[in-house]
């Protein structure tokens, strides 16, 4: 297997992207994973040297561009087709690695993922999907990518997350909720209400109804589909309570000596517990419904985060769950065709 990096998006890059590259290879490289970095040669062999790092062992593409996070989304296939992150999808999608990773401009990858690398055939919009830290794990679907949805879109949502924790979590028959703000049928806006009749009506998924923010981490789904401004804000406030969470918890062992002795009984537990809420465990989200595996590293990213986003696209492409969500997206569009030929049948017999 062959990952592609791009080396330069994000903000803490080319520093803390190479050195997490860096220790992807040395944590992957005896799994018969290979690698292609994209960015500038000059910086990258600085960081390389510095980390005493034999550039030898991995592939370089030279790109001198960058993509901001101030960029027009579209710069990725218009004004820098030549920065790391197009020559990275471009890569991808020719067939020259198997998974690309970058921290970049969340708008540029998405746009660029859709229209460079293409999405699966039958599934009319990608989204962001993110793990949640939950009692058990739930997928987010959209956690940033598409700020304004159709109910259709929401519906294939459930299709492409359901599939996707099929082949990465085993879950035989994913439960899939619709973020709302209340349980009840009528609650939230025109599409919140449009999508909740669809994704009821879909016999192929488990629909477990509308879920609250406050009851999302108490194992109610193990899917929940939201636009991706909403899902954004709720991913993100979720990160910053547990940071705060963790803060308090560690000011309650400083408090005094006896305090102290008590945090070293529970240290182990504690450490786990701080690794199961850090964002940076997981260090990225695939992009679904593309026909390549894409993973979007968050842009703030240290070394351990990007390298822990490569271990990811690694697991992500050898892990079938793009032709389990081509597969699911086949089914869904035969389905809606057999409805829409029963409506025409049902509509050509009322007219006679």
């Amino acid at each position: 297997m062959k990952i592609i990096v791009d080396v330069m998006g994000g903000d803490k890059a080319p520093e803390e992207t190479v050195k997490g590259a860096i220790a992807a290879y040395r944590e992957l490289a005896a799994s018969d994973i290979s690698f292609v970095w994209v960015g500038n040669r000059a910086d990258i062999a600085r960081i390389a040297e510095d980390e005493s790092f034999d550039m030898s062992q991995v592939e370089l593409v030279h790109t001198e561009t960058v993509i901001t996070m101030e960029d027009n989304p579209m710069v990725v296939t218009r004004a820098k087709q030549d920065s790391s992150m197009s020559v990275g999808l471009r890569l991808l999608a020719d067939g020259k690695g198997d998974a690309f990773v970058s921290t970049g401009n969340t708008g540029a990858l998405f746009t660029g993922a859709t229209l460079i690398v293409r999405k699966v055939k039958g599934i009319q919009r990608a989204g962001i999907g993110t793990v949640l830290p939950c009692v058990n794990p739930v997928l987010l679907m959209d956690s940033g990518a598409n700020v304004t949805v159709t109910e259709e879109n929401l519906e294939q949502f459930g299709v492409i997350g359901s599939a996707y924790m099929r082949k990465m979590f085993g879950i035989k028959l994913p439960r899939v909720g619709l973020l709302n703000n209340g349980t009840e049928e009528h609650k939230g806006t025109e599409l919140q209400q449009a999508a909740y009749r669809r994704l009821q009506e879909n016999g192929d998924l488990n629909f477990v109804g509308n879920i609250e923010g406050s009851a999302l981490p108490f194992d109610h789904c193990d899917v929940v589909v939201t636009d991706g401004f909403t899902g954004n804000i709720l991913l993100k406030s979720m990160e910053g309570v547990g940071k705060m969470i963790l803060g308090k918890i560690k000011g309650v062992f400083y408090t005094n000596a006896l305090t102290k002795l008590a945090a070293l009984l529970v240290k182990p537990h504690v450490k786990q517990m701080k690794k199961e809420l850090d964002p940076n465990e997981r260090g990225g989200a695939p992009i679904l419904g593309i026909s390549k595996p894409v993973i979007k590293a968050h842009g703030s990213s240290d070394a351990k985060a990007f390298k822990n986003a490569i271990r990811q696209a690694a697991e992500y492409a050898t892990s079938g769950a793009i032709e389990e969500i081509a597969t699911a997206a086949e089914a869904y569009a035969a389905r809606k065709k057999a409805a829409r030929n029963a409506k025409g049948e049902q509509s050509a017999q009322s007219a006679q």
